[in-house]
């Protein structure tokens, strides 16, 4: 029983990030929602940094909460091996995602988009700072948009 708890407990604490995997459908519920989007570019199988960017900063429990609450996080994936490869669709939407925001094919490459994806904000690679840095720094440019 007392294990039970714990493991509901530790489940209704943890922040589940919700990744859009249709970029329309993330802004039109940015729109709703009056939030910013957040689109990082990736290499989800073979880039070292975006590796670490998930693990170290993505996945955190503070960016969880932080995104929860102010952003629509979108995720354009481009993994190379063939069993990480997303569906048809998705890889068709990522090649366009990728023409139109990272033609120099960055990775990672993280974007703060408004509800019309007009870039407000780029980071080049793993964010430089503290996670704490980079959260605060999302949270004041999503708050000023509001």
């Amino acid at each position: 029983m007392k294990i039970l708890l714990f493991i509901l407990v530790c489940l209704t604490s943890m922040s589940f990030i919700e990744w859009q995997p249709d970029f329309e459908n993330a802004k039109k519920i940015a729109k709703e929602k009056h939030r910013l989007i957040l689109l990082n570019f990736s290499g989800s199988d073979w880039c070292g940094p975006c590796i670490r960017m998930r693990k170290e900063i993505l996945d955190n429990e503070s960016f969880s909460k932080m995104a929860d609450s102010s952003l629509v996080l979108v995720n354009a994936d481009f993994p190379r091996n063939k069993k990480n490869q997303p569906d048809k669709i998705i890889r068709k939407q990522n090649e366009t995602l990728a023409d139109r925001y990272d033609p120099d094919g960055k990775f990672p490459f993280t974007l703060l988009l408004d509800t019309n994806g007009k870039v407000i904000r780029t980071w080049d690679g793993f964010p430089p700072g503290t996670i704490s840095q980079f959260i605060a720094e999302i949270k004041n440019i999503a708050d000023a948009h509001k």
